[in-house]
This record gives C-alpha cells, sequence and structure tokens, in this order.
C-alpha cells in the first residue's frame, strides 16, 4: 500500500505539472491560438503514451469494453480542460485563472462525492467541507477582485 506522504508528494507534482502546462500553454495559445495549442499538446502527450505502451509490449486497450461508457469522454473533457486553461491563462492571468478553475474543481468534486454519481464513492457533505467550499469560494472572489 503507497504511503498517504507518497501520495501527497504526487499529487504537489501533478499541481506543479499543471500550473506549468498552463503557463506553456498560455504562451503557444498567444504565438499559435487556442487549436493550435491544444493539438501541439495532445499530440506530444499521444506520442509519449504510444512510446511508453510500446517500450511496456502493449498495454490493455482491448478491456476498453468495461469501462463505462461516459469514462470514454475523458479524452474529450481533457482537450476542453486544456483548452481553456489555453484560452484563460493570457487573458486572465495564471493565478486567477487556476484559482478559479481549482475552486470549481473542488466543488464539483464535492458534489460528486455527496452524491455518489459517476462511480464516486458516496461521501456526504460535511459542516467542515462546506466550510471549505465556502473558504474556496471567498478566496475566488479576493483572487479575481
Amino acid at each position: 500500500m503507497t504511503s498517504f506522504a507518497i501520495l501527497f508528494l504526487i499529487a504537489i507534482i501533478g499541481g506543479a505539472a499543471v500550473t506549468l502546462q498552463g503557463q506553456f500553454m498560455g504562451l503557444m495559445d498567444q504565438g499559435l491560438g487556442t487549436r493550435e495549442s491544444v493539438f501541439i499538446t495532445y499530440a506530444g502527450g499521444g506520442l509519449l503514451v504510444g512510446l511508453a505502451m510500446l517500450a511496456a509490449r502493449g498495454g490493455n486497450l482491448r478491456a476498453w469494453q468495461g469501462v463505462p461508457w461516459y469514462a470514454l469522454s475523458a479524452g474529450a473533457l481533457g482537450l476542453l480542460i486544456v483548452g481553456i486553461i489555453g484560452y484563460t491563462v493570457p487573458r486572465l492571468g495564471l493565478s486567477t485563472a487556476f484559482t478559479i478553475m481549482v475552486a470549481s474543481q473542488f466543488i464539483m468534486a464535492s458534489i460528486l462525492d455527496h452524491f455518489g454519481l459517476l462511480g464516486a464513492v458516496a461521501r456526504p457533505m460535511e459542516l467542515s467541507r462546506l466550510a471549505g467550499v465556502g473558504v474556496l469560494i471567498f478566496g475566488v472572489w479576493l483572487m479575481t477582485r
């Protein structure tokens, strides 16, 4: 079992990578355009994961039929996310754009958790979590004013 400290560190690295990607996407968006920067991002990522799958002698792509149909929209949602990051970062600034996006992620995650939607384990909204959402909304207001 992976320790919480290792998972915490991995999550920090992921957050830093998303921020760097947002900055780089914003630069590409300004120089190339939104569609072109999304294409470069996904083409580069697709190439790298394709090479990784080849190096690992394939993968388990045949199991796609056992995945819920709505989960297969993750790639399309990824395109939307990457496009929105590239478009909003140069217009709102990195910290404002990400503050809004991260706060909306927490709010959406809390809703999915509370109701156990789309395969999430139901974790009822507690007062402390509701207070956290309120603090997030206040933080967004502070960052964007």
